[in-house]
């Protein structure tokens, strides 16, 4: 029977058969599939390597059996020059399924194992919450102009370091794809990277300082911001600190090499006023000294706005890092404190590099304890308000 407007109007399954095909005699291999709930589809079937192969080719409410017959023709004139339709259409199934978010949380098992927690939190995020656009779109849809397009948007909506710290994210997530055999070609590839801004040098003023310290609460965040100042350590460092590398009796705190953005372990030694700001803490048997839960500290946002509201119309324009920058001034600056000793106060290793670094291994405990003891009490002189105001000139670094 040739299949025709006709004669597949009058088909229909046999009384208790629910599903069969009617082969048109004129091309082989394509033919109309009716089964029980009434689908009609238009279907080719081929033979491949000792076994037959069937492709759906669409149902007749949206195909014509002249459309149908035309693309059964393509189809099968496709396997005689060896195509294998099934199989390329079941690929292409598997790459519409794979889209940028599907496949994220095999990136990140595997990123979590080679980046320190810090820098992994910091691509987590740019990727689930910066990407979030791309989420639901399959990989091989993802275009440079897409990306370039949503780069432009979030250096708009969120500043251009940010865009320029999302377009190394995406250039990591893009080149583990392409070596996992989930994409052929780097849509970061010739990326326009934006370019972020030119670093900080803004140091705040002792009448700053002072403001700043009197609005602080007695709470976590007010606990964390007074550490850093004592400590002059990164937010992380003490925002995530844990009861584990707090060592009260010995006045230190001790972080290993996963915490710590150079990946080498750094020992911060306690004053006094540090040492008396851990010691109210209630350890409530929690693993970190701030926050909730299994996380270190998660409010930094809210716990801003809050400090700002609560300066009123004296806020200085300040981040948190310049305090680690009026620490590194002030002791060059205004206490004297060698340089190599500060560096080593801040965790840094530049002048650990070369020649000097191969053979000066010496950590200077005694002397960053000095030297923070000093710092700590040009703060609290200050806080207090025992030392008129100064103002802490500028250092470019």
């Amino acid at each position: 029977m040739k299949l025709t407007t006709t004669t597949t109007k009058g088909l229909a399954l046999p009384p208790g058969v629910n599903d069969r095909t009617f082969w048109d005699d004129e091309l082989g291999g394509f033919g109309l599939r009716l089964r029980e709930g009434g689908s009609r589809n238009w279907v080719v079937q081929y033979d491949l390597g000792g076994k037959s192969r069937r492709v759906t080719l669409g149902p007749t409410t949206l195909l014509d059996i002249g459309a149908a017959r035309a693309k059964a023709k393509d189809l099968l004139a496709h396997v005689r020059l060896g195509g294998d339709p099934a199989a390329e259409k079941r690929e292409r199934h598997a790459r519409a399924i794979e889209t940028f978010g599907s496949v994220l949380l095999r990136y990140f098992v595997m990123k979590q194992r080679e980046c320190r927690p810090t820098s992994f939190k910091q691509i987590e995020r740019r990727l689930v919450k910066l990407a979030r656009p791309l989420h639901p779109l399959p990989l091989a849809s993802i275009d440079r102009r897409t990306v370039a397009a949503l780069l432009s948007n979030i250096g708009n909506g969120n500043g251009p370091t940010a865009a320029a710290n999302l377009h190394s994210s995406l250039s990591g997530y893009f080149t583990w794809l392409m070596g996992e055999g989930l994409l052929d070609q780097n849509a970061m590839l010739h990326a326009n990277k934006p370019k972020p801004r030119p670093g900080r040098d803004r140091v705040l003023t002792e009448d700053e300082l002072r403001v700043l310290w009197a609005a602080l609460g007695d709470d976590d965040y007010g606990d964390i911001v007074k550490l850093l100042i004592y400590t002059a350590a990164r937010r992380g460092e003490i925002g995530d600190l844990r009861w584990d590398e707090v060592d009260l009796d010995g006045a230190t705190i001790e972080l290993p090499p996963a915490r710590m953005k150079n990946g080498r372990p750094h020992l911060i030694p306690l004053t006094e006023p540090a040492l008396a700001i851990l010691r109210k803490r209630q350890r409530n048997d929690r693993d970190h000294v701030f926050g909730r839960g299994k996380s270190g500290f998660q409010g930094w946002s809210r716990s801003r706005v809050a400090l700002d509201n609560s300066m009123g119309g004296s806020r200085p324009d300040w981040v948190l890092h310049d305090l680690r920058r009026l620490a590194s001034t002030t002791m060059h600056e205004k206490l004297g404190i060698p340089p190599h000793i500060v560096e080593r106060v801040l965790a840094h290793v530049g002048h650990q590099s070369g020649i000097a670094g191969t053979y000066n291994k010496a950590d200077y405990i005694v002397e960053r304890r000095r030297a923070l003891q000093r710092w700590a009490e040009h703060v609290d002189a200050i806080v207090s308000g025992k030392r008129p105001a100064a103002v802490v000139k500028l250092r470019r670094r």
